[in-house]
């Protein structure tokens, strides 16, 4: 089995979960937690993935973090799943997956808008509410900056991108003018 299908199967139980309990965010929350400490400490994420440490050892730490995260019971018990059929080291993709799956029960799409200065919370809210207009989604935008695109949006949703910049109608011109 592929590590796709084994993140989304188990992305999509722990989803299942959290619907049933109407916890889906919460637990969310918390992966998204554990995925990103996983990803910021990779020694720890080693020695969790390590087939020579043993897992009892293992086990004890996973118990410890979960008390310093303070984890639900849930959480505690998926980790210890995973923990216990060497799948921990999927935890960040799980996550993504877990994301993925989350937005699309309650219907939100998210979105990467970037521009060439920062965005206000006024702006932020047109971008999504025409964005919304477009998809029949709720969105969810994350936005940068950079300075690079001079002017305009490049907007990436559902893996498409829309680039408006400055930056690339240059480039296009550019392109067109060597081209003859």
């Amino acid at each position: 089995m592929s590590a796709s299908a084994i993140t989304k199967r188990y992305a999509r139980a722990l989803v299942e979960l959290g619907t049933e309990r109407q916890q889906v965010e919460s637990l969310g929350s918390e992966l998204s937690i554990v995925g990103a400490l996983f990803a910021d400490y990779r020694l720890l994420a080693q020695l969790m993935e390590s087939p020579t440490f043993a897992l009892g050892k293992k086990t004890a730490i996973l118990h410890d973090l979960s008390d310093l995260l303070k984890l639900s019971t849930d959480m505690r018990k998926f980790l210890g799943l995973l923990l216990a059929k060497s799948r921990i080291g999927y935890i960040q993709q799980i996550a993504t997956d877990y994301r993925k799956l989350a937005d699309e029960l309650s219907g939100i799409q998210r979105a990467m808008v970037i521009s060439a200065t920062a965005l206000d919370d006024v702006q932020q809210q047109a971008i999504s509410t025409a964005l919304a207009r477009q998809t029949g989604k709720k969105i969810e935008i994350t936005a940068e900056s950079d300075p690079a695109l001079i002017g305009g949006l490049r907007v990436e949703i559902d893996g498409k991108v829309f680039d408006g910049s400055v930056k690339t109608q240059l480039k296009r011109i550019e392109d067109t003018l060597k081209k003859g």
